[in-house]
């Protein structure tokens, strides 16, 4: 890990990817990055949108591309989409140029979190808790494969997590002691 300057938030949607992130981009005074936000940035429409006129495929073509972009800059907070995993250009991009954190969450607290799952077109067919669960037992291999930590974001305040990942990994080697906080 030494020489890596970036912290990548992975995990399942609903997991506070991108709260986090934005909190640790502020305490660490470093720009943030969305691979969401930066997929729908370059596309000029939203997700759903390119799920519909390019299917997952297109979408992840997109995302690998945003990410393979992102992950040059450095020093920076990147939250991945949920799926960004799926791809091994991008875990091997992840992986080696910055450390991960796989934010982790119970079924219960995505169910709170992602609402109706609206606007989550992998969200839009069948029953809602199955296929969060579904979705986790395909990705989760690969979460845990890659992670450097492993961070808890149950019933747990935004500011606090982030506090706990900064904590964790200033514990250890790595690149984040390098980072100037703000």
């Amino acid at each position: 890990m030494i020489g890596k300057r970036n912290l990548y938030l992975i995990g399942s949607m609903g997991s506070g990817k991108t709260a986090v992130g934005r909190q640790l981009a502020r305490l660490l005074n470093v720009p943030f990055y969305d691979s969401d936000a930066e997929v729908v940035r370059r596309a000029g429409v939203d997700i759903p949108y390119i799920f519909e006129q390019e299917g997952e495929a297109g979408f992840r073509e997109r995302e690998r591309e945003a990410i393979e972009a992102i992950t040059q800059l450095e020093p920076i907070v990147l939250a991945t989409g949920g799926g960004a995993i799926l791809m091994a250009e991008n875990r091997q991009r992840l992986t080696e140029s910055g450390t991960v954190v796989y934010l982790d969450t119970s079924l219960p607290q995505q169910l709170q979190r992602v609402g109706t799952g609206r606007g989550r077109p992998l969200l839009r067919d069948g029953d809602l808790a199955e296929r969060l669960r579904r979705l986790r037992i395909d990705r989760e291999p690969f979460y845990l494969g890659m992670a450097d930590y492993v961070v808890s974001t149950n019933h747990r305040r935004v500011a606090k997590v982030a506090e706990h990942i900064l904590r964790e990994v200033r514990g250890h080697e790595g690149p984040i002691p390098q980072l100037e906080e703000a």
